[in-house]
């Protein structure tokens, strides 16, 4: 891997691309450090307390949303518009003809998700606004419009600045922006760490356990990312003309986790959603109730967490995968699986695999969905760095070198996967 970079670098081009995205991400990190006009931060983390989601939300905004600055929603209202575009798309058959329509139709689709996700952020800002007034310094008309505003922007920017990355650099800008907010938490995951071995809450043994899990799950995530069931392929030979067409052999992969992170995003909005509503009434039956039942170290909480996990799991995964156009696709184009008839015997075929490889997969999100609550529950520690940011973390890495070594393969170098 490490070689794969220094070849890179000597390619003008790519170390251009290189130079451009570290420099988009620098500019990110400088925006979270900026803080959002008329309000007092401290009072902030006061309101916010310690929670699994406001903890994850602070990972992944690279500390900006406890600290409430510009970047206090980072780039996830345009996440959530990626994800509900792509899902009309498939609902809605206007838009699906839009994104069969080549490169001019994924443009509207664009467009549209560009719209969709400044709508999104203005609601997120308000909400958060309402729900947080009491940190405000003068809570006047004005002053909330103008943190409205900024918040907005901020998502706004950082989805300009995310494209910008897609576009002139290396990997896919969304995706980077979330890994440098990750990355740049370690330190003080480190920091806190030693304060908590100092203050006697943790010990060493529990800090090394830790770390130790966290390397164990790396390698999990990895193989779990690269895992796949090849389904055998073969095409039968077509004579047109005088040319002979077909009669190769190639496969359909099918990963152990193709839904990625998504369903364990779902699952922690959903369960988190009546936790984020109970801190803005603190002194409500309703709050009771929620910290009573819905505890983020519950065993309530985490039996309903699995059971999303797995549920969206399979949902995003027939989202994107369809068994039925796959086999459509094979017979259209002489293709079929050894031992299996074309048509339906190939869809129920494709169905059963499929069923199986997910379930493995949702398994696998849902085991790495409760780690963290089982690591801190042991060690003491209140990290939120668990399994959900480092299959992120670890999932943009891999993307990203496999860029850098699509761009190299063109120019005749040897690749780390090699």
């Amino acid at each position: 891997m490490f070689q794969t970079l220094v070849n890179a670098w000597k390619v003008d081009d790519i170390r251009k691309r290189i130079l451009y995205t570290l420099g988009m991400l620098v500019i990110f990190r400088l925006g979270s450090h900026i803080p959002v006009p008329g309000v007092d931060p401290k009072l902030i983390a006061q309101i916010l307390g310690q929670g699994q989601l406001f903890g994850f939300f602070d990972i992944i905004s690279g500390g900006a949303f406890r600290e409430f600055t510009i970047f206090a929603m980072s780039i996830v209202p345009y996440i959530n518009a990626s994800i509900i575009m792509q899902l009309l798309t498939i609902a809605i058959p206007s838009l699906e003809q839009m994104a069969k329509e080549g490169e001019e139709g994924r443009k509207k689709i664009a467009q549209y998700t560009r719209y969709l996700t400044v709508v999104l952020a203005l609601i997120q800002a308000i909400g958060m606004t309402i729900g947080l007034k009491r940190a405000v310094i003068n809570p006047t008309f004005f002053n909330l419009t103008v943190i409205v505003i900024t918040l907005t922007a901020g998502t706004a920017f950082l989805m300009w600045l995310g494209e910008k990355i897609t576009e002139n650099g290396i990997g896919n800008g969304s995706s980077l922006i979330i890994f440098a907010g990750i990355i740049s938490r370690i330190p003080n995951m480190i920091y806190l760490t030693s304060e908590y071995i100092q203050a006697g809450t943790a010990n060493i043994f529990g800090a090394i356990a830790f770390v130790v899990a966290e390397l164990i799950m790396i390698v999990l995530i990895i193989l779990a990312t690269e895992g796949q069931r090849r389904i055998p392929v073969q095409y039968a030979k077509r004579v047109v003309g005088r040319k002979v067409y077909g009669g190769q052999s190639t496969h359909i992969p099918i990963r152990i986790n193709m839904a990625g992170v998504i369903p364990i995003i779902f699952a922690l909005s959903l369960l988190q959603f009546p936790q984020q509503l109970a801190t803005f009434f603190p002194r409500s039956s309703f709050y009771n109730f929620v910290q009573k039942w819905l505890s983020t170290s519950g065993l309530i909480y985490n039996i309903l967490d699995i059971l999303l996990i797995i549920g969206f799991t399979y949902f995003y995964t027939a989202v994107i995968f369809n068994p039925v156009d796959v086999s459509d696709n094979l017979k259209k184009y002489g293709g079929f699986i050894p031992g299996i008839r074309p048509g339906k015997p190939t869809t129920d075929y494709l169905t059963r695999v499929l069923n199986r490889v997910t379930f493995v997969g949702a398994l696998f999100l849902a085991f790495i969905a409760t780690m963290p609550v089982i690591l801190m529950n042991v060690t003491g520690l209140q990290l939120y760095f668990g399994g959900t940011a480092l299959l992120i973390a670890v999932g943009v890495a891999l993307d990203t070198m496999k860029q850098i070594e699509g761009h190299l393969i063109m120019r005749n170098y040897q690749g780390f996967l090699k």
